[in-house]
């Protein structure tokens, strides 16, 4: 049995878990709600506060699609319960990040400033010019735009210039020594 499938998902108070035909499940909380078609194959039941999530055989499809449709199922009761976000550093001399509106602006080194615009659901705050969080209560979405922001000047070895995520260890290289 695959341990991460068989253990139950729990609701926490504020929290209406619907399943609907196809598998179709609907999670509505405090910060909003999200709707996910899952695999249909799967039997979620709901029994109280808590969901559990069966598999009908041991096919190593089957085995594979238990796990994530049970993560899948905990990841939106938490988006609406707590929401998630990720932090980002701008690193280097000169890059920094502005925010109007829901255009954020990033000066990284470049001829002209790159500007993104937040997607619907997510939420970009700036703390000082070079901490960015990204908010929303998906987290696909959010770890998405997160990396979308990062691939606009990816951390560089010598230097540590770039965007980076807060918790991301870069692996520093040495430079060049000069000859004698």
């Amino acid at each position: 049995m695959s341990r991460i499938g068989r253990l139950p998902v729990t609701i926490p108070a504020g929290v209406t878990v619907e399943i609907a035909e196809n598998n179709v499940v609907t999670v509505k909380g405090p910060k909003g709600t999200l709707v996910r078609e899952l695999p249909a194959e799967m039997e979620i039941k709901q029994e109280g506060t808590e969901i559990t999530v069966t598999r009908p055989n041991d096919l190593k499809r089957m085995k594979s699609l238990h796990g994530l449709t049970r993560t899948l199922i905990n990841n939106m009761v938490i988006g609406v319960s707590q929401g998630y976000e990720k932090v980002l550093e701008v690193n280097g001399v000169g890059y920094r990040a502005a925010k109007s509106g829901n255009k954020l602006t990033l000066s990284l080194g470049y001829s002209h400033p790159v500007e993104m615009i937040d997607p619907e659901g997510i939420e970009t705050v700036l703390e000082g010019q070079n901490k960015i969080t990204v908010k929303g209560i998906d987290k696909e979405k959010v770890g998405q735009y997160a990396a979308e922001i990062r691939d606009k000047r990816r951390p560089e070895p010598y230097k540590g210039k770039g965007i980076k995520y807060a918790d991301e260890v870069i692996r520093r290289k040495v430079g060049k020594t000069g000859k004698k």
